[in-house]
């Protein structure tokens, strides 16, 4: 009996061959369209997530146009002198050269993710709290991720070992109004955190906080040496006067210096300031307020008060220090950043989170006058004092200040007041005034050298 065996079909098994294609692509395309998905994801993820600072640019950059310097990125116009050289290497006897002609003060800030903040913003308990923006709750963080560079040479990064070896043995002292507390907060925070044992590290007095006596003192036990701040917001002398009724009156004696500068006239270093109390309300009206010997004016021009109470100052350097011993430093004024009022009646300035980028929207004219006096005063020496011309590079930081982030815990009546009252002159820590610090340490390593 002849078995019959049914052959199989060939347009079967084409067909089954083609839906193995049509799966075997499906699944492929498939697999990619999630891999791309999954790259774009976290692409997104590491560009813009909060919790990742340290590795990702500020959304304001892209508006900026970028060039590379040394490999790294840098405002476009940045004018670079040392092109194979490491503008930390502050032993190099080139960069000191270049620093000795170049205007540390001309220049503009670039982005630095590599070395910048100088120290940690919860490392130093040396910050007061209205500084320390970062505690106080403040979200961005690219106000301390930018650093100065100068336009024609390389501003040498501050070493803290270098400097204290600088400092070994001596004072280093501000004198001056918050800002200059500001600015010593500032260094004694850097310099702390390159000590190896930092409990060699302390307040003469044991003193937390900076902000309710005239005079703190940071020693330095393994250098043998202090960075001191004394409490002089005018540098000549508050006053009283008594009138023919027998009551009393503040004044401001324009002749007298502060009574602490024989405190500090036999200091190594000083750095001295004085501007922003000249714009509060007695100062700028400047009635039956300036006094000189017995005299008290009737009104007097705040311009011409402020030139009277430099030339004091001016005079006392001349007198009574020694330019064999001492070098001497005059900060200048620092810009606040106050918008739809100043800081008494409304002024703001919470959401500045960018720098001015464009010079055309510097506001220069507002500190002018006052810088004219401070350079003619300090022409006019016989003593030489350097000069640290930081207004302009200062105008350029609107995104600075502490603001409303000056407190850690607000009351709900606190928050309100904080909102009214904004701090737009003092600055965060670390922030604008590490850069003056900087600039303080390539003068010194130029002077000292």
């Amino acid at each position: 009996m002849a078995v019959s065996m049914k052959q199989p079909s060939f347009n079967g098994g084409l067909h089954a061959l083609s839906e193995l294609r049509q799966r075997r692509n499906i699944v492929f395309f498939a697999v990619v369209y999630v891999f791309v998905f999954l790259c774009v994801f976290f692409t997104f993820l590491v560009t813009f997530s909060p919790s990742s600072p340290a590795s990702s640019y500020p959304l304001w950059l892209p508006k900026v146009v970028f060039q590379k310097v040394n490999g790294k990125e840098a405002f476009q116009g940045t004018v670079v002198t040392l092109d194979n050289e490491i503008p930390w290497q502050v032993s190099d006897e080139s960069m000191k050269e270049s620093l000795m002609g170049c205007d540390l003060f001309d220049g503009n800030w670039v982005w630095d993710d590599d070395y910048y903040p100088l120290y940690s913003p919860e490392s130093c308990s040396l910050i007061d709290e209205q500084f320390n923006c970062l505690l106080n709750g403040r979200p961005d963080f690219e106000y301390f991720k930018l650093k100065w560079k100068p336009s024609h040479c390389h501003l040498p990064m501050l070493d803290g070992k270098e400097m204290l070896e600088l400092l070994k043995e001596k004072r280093l002292v501000f004198v001056g109004d918050s800002l200059n507390r500001n600015m010593w907060e500032s260094l004694v925070c850097i310099l702390k955190q390159s000590v190896e044992d930092e409990s060699t590290v302390y307040e003469e007095n044991g003193r937390p906080s900076f902000r309710e006596d005239p005079h703190y003192s940071i020693i330095f036990q393994d250098y043998n040496c202090t960075v001191e701040f004394f409490v002089a917001p005018y540098l000549v002398q508050e006053w009283h006067f008594t009138s023919k009724n027998g009551t009393k009156k503040e004044t401001l004696r324009l002749d007298l210096m502060s009574s602490s500068s024989a405190e500090y006239k036999d200091a190594d270093i000083l750095v001295f300031n004085s501007g922003h109390w000249w714009t509060h309300e007695k100062t700028s009206a400047g009635k039956d307020y300036y006094q000189e010997g017995s005299h008290v004016y009737k009104e007097l021009n705040v311009i011409e008060a402020y030139r009277k109470a430099l030339t004091t100052w001016g005079n006392w350097i001349d007198s009574n220090i020694n330019p064999n011993k001492s070098l001497v430093f005059f900060r200048g004024y620092s810009a606040s950043h106050f918008r739809r009022g100043e800081w008494n009646s409304g002024g703001q300035c919470d959401d500045e989170t960018e720098p001015i980028t464009d010079d055309k929207y510097l506001n220069m004219n507002l500190y002018r006058d006052k810088m004219i006096v401070v350079e003619q005063v300090l022409s006019g020496m016989r003593t030489q004092v350097s000069y640290l011309n930081i207004t302009r590079m200062s105008e350029y930081r609107k995104d600075g200040h502490p603001s409303v982030y000056r407190k850690q815990h607000y009351t709900t009546e606190e928050k309100e007041s904080a909102l009214r009252i904004q701090d737009c002159s003092h600055w965060c820590l670390p922030g604008v005034p590490d850069a003056w610090n900087e600039i303080l340490f390539a003068k010194l390593l130029m002077m000292m050298s």
